[in-house]
């Protein structure tokens, strides 16, 4: 895997390597891109253009039919690629094992290493998380004209089985090279075990859709969560429980202290293939040369310093991207204003319930205050609102039928109006600007979010 050599010309201590320390990410918005170095870097000198020349750090792997690696290089090196092709090109040569086209035969070599990879990955404890990408067809102003569902194929899940196979085997050369008592210094990417009460209340509210996640050992609690995401694909409640799901597991960040990756059952763990985009990855290419230079373990405090600020960047991008996301979906919903969508409830809390609608993945919210055909109050436990009176019940996963009354741009809010049978609809005022994890049905469910 030959990934751009960006720490060649993003050098310590230049104004050039502060501010992309600084941004520590590029941030990915709907229509447009903030990145975090200069375009004539990351569009030119450092993207791998074939039938040019290009720097690259290599990671370089001697792997058998089954998978598995027998001999590995790294090393600073110069390519010449032939070609380059969008995931839509791979994809039309993988589901046809006849094509003759260019690299075709390569191509399904890859893809069924990429096979024998995942399904290690998943024996050996790995959660499968497949969740919901939300992309916009815009106009020539940038305004969204259409919402849709970005799928994803073997095109994607080859190429991210690689950049998994990198980062994990650069992690295990560093974590095993230096000795027990003076390990070397290195940024890795670590992901904590989930919480327990957490994910126990995760188990008993997944049982209520018919679905049995065991909370007993990590063998366990993977196995049936895989099965989980299996059972639930393509219905109603799949974006719901999986959302819930992540939301059970800790978050992952970068830190210098050598500790697993819990969701990608992962002893090490790295990120190394993306440097363009994130900095952390420019830390572990000059890390990487350094020991491979035979250099002595840097200072460990400085550097886990720089792994906050990482954690601390990648968060900030993550709510960046998610707010646009969110505003785009209000100017979407702006031109149906007073149409009838049927939604999933997302999220119930004690000021009222969320719902995503399936057609288009748009939130907006109702207040329980303004359901006025009962007065209903939040039940945590059970993921759910009930009435007083008449006892009716409007639980997390419900298919509920929803007007959109009204939209505020300016504030990114979406009013939604209940539609209920034969008695007062309700409506309110929602902000897409929530915090992750509002959705949950309790204040403990709140901040609870996973990336790899």
């Amino acid at each position: 895997m030959h990934i751009a050599d960006v720490s060649h010309y993003v050098q310590p201590g230049t104004a050039l390597d502060a501010e992309a320390f600084e941004r520590g990410t590029s941030v990915y918005l709907v229509g447009k891109v903030i990145p975090m170095l200069p375009e004539k870097l990351s569009n030119e000198l450092c993207s791998l253009r074939p039938h040019e020349d290009k720097l690259t750090f290599s990671a370089v792997f001697e792997m058998d039919s089954e998978g598995h690696v027998h001999d590995q290089w790294y090393g600073r090196t110069v390519i010449h690629s032939d070609r380059r092709f969008t995931y839509e090109e791979v994809w039309e040569i993988l589901q046809d094992e006849n094509s003759k086209g260019d690299y075709a035969e390569e191509l399904r070599i890859l893809n069924g290493l990429a096979y024998k990879l995942r399904d290690a990955r998943f024996r050996d404890g790995a959660i499968n998380f497949e969740t919901t990408e939300v992309k916009f067809k815009l106009d020539e102003d940038g305004k969204p004209i259409g919402v849709y569902v970005k799928e994803r194929n073997d095109a994607h899940k080859l190429v991210e089985d690689f950049m998994l196979l990198a980062n994990r085997k650069v992690a295990e050369f560093i974590a095993t090279k230096g000795s027990k008592r003076n390990s070397l210094t290195f940024v890795y990417r670590v992901h904590d075990t989930p919480n327990e009460e957490v994910l126990n209340d995760f188990a008993k509210f997944a049982s209520r859709f018919g679905y049995k996640v065991q909370t007993k050992n990590h063998k366990e609690i993977s196995r049936s969560l895989n099965q989980l995401m299996t059972d639930v694909e393509g219905k109603k409640e799949q974006n719901v429980l999986t959302q819930l799901a992540i939301r059970s597991m800790a978050k992952a960040i970068y830190s210098t202290k050598k500790t697993s990756h819990y969701g990608l059952a992962f002893d090490f763990y790295t990120h190394f293939t993306s440097p363009i985009r994130r900095y952390p990855d420019v830390m572990v290419h000059r890390l990487l040369q350094h020991y491979l230079d035979h250099g002595k373990s840097v200072d460990q405090e400085a550097y886990e310093k720089m792994c906050l600020h990482a954690s601390q960047m990648e968060k900030r991008a993550a709510d960046a991207e998610r707010m646009f996301i969110k505003y785009k979906q209000a100017e979407y919903l702006q031109d149906n204003v007073g149409q009838e969508f049927t939604g999933i409830i997302s999220g119930v809390t004690e000021w009222g319930i969320y719902v995503e609608i399936i057609e288009n993945k748009c939130e907006g919210m109702v207040r329980l205050r303004d359901i006025d055909d009962d007065f209903y109050v939040l039940d945590p436990v059970n993921y759910c609102i009930i009435g007083q009176r008449k006892k009716r019940k409007y639980q997390l996963g419900d298919e509920v039928k929803i007007r959109v009354r009204k939209v505020d741009l300016s504030k990114k809010q979406i009013d939604f109006q209940l539609i209920t049978d034969g008695g007062p609809s309700a409506y309110a005022s929602a902000s897409p600007a929530r915090k992750p994890g509002t959705g949950g049905a309790s204040k403990r469910s709140q901040s609870r979010r996973k990336k790899k």
